[in-house]
């Protein structure tokens, strides 16, 4: 009698499959936005999107920040490097860009930016989770971007 129960439950071990009946969505930033319990599925209506690969940078693969001064930036989440964009007012200038943890801590701070409108800031060597992105302009405006790795 033992050894037909230790084989029923061997058997059904082998036969159910949980992480198949739980399937999750998210949204461009990462964040999860769906979580769904499936009893009876099959494999078949599962919803597979692969991420977009980019040969090259588009206008259209940029996300706009805001749109009174036309900050860009690409990709997010990010993986190896986030390529940032402006295009201000005449009368203001990005002075310098600062990367932060989430918890307030520098990591990297650009300065002397004033002569160009495009910045990679390389996060390859940080460890997953969000980081912000600080933007400081000449009349010391700052715009902030939340960037989760």
């Amino acid at each position: 009698m033992k050894r037909y129960l230790i084989l029923v439950l061997l058997a059904f071990s082998l036969l159910s499959s949980a992480q198949d009946k739980i399937t999750f969505d998210y949204d461009i930033a990462g964040n999860q936005i769906v979580r769904e319990l499936c009893i009876s599925c099959n494999k078949a209506i599962y919803k597979t999107t692969a991420p977009k690969e980019i040969a090259a940078l588009q206008e259209e693969d940029l996300q706009k920040f805001s749109a009174e001064d036309l900050i860009s930036y690409y990709p997010n989440p990010v993986k190896e490097e986030l390529f940032l964009k402006w295009e201000l007012a005449a009368d203001k200038v990005v002075v310098s860009i600062y990367l932060y943890v989430i918890n307030g801590q520098i990591l990297k701070t650009y300065n002397n930016l004033e002569k160009t409108n495009t910045l990679n800031i390389p996060f390859f060597n940080y460890p997953t989770g969000t980081y912000l992105v600080v933007l400081v302009y000449n009349d010391s405006e700052q715009k902030t971007i939340k960037i989760v790795k």
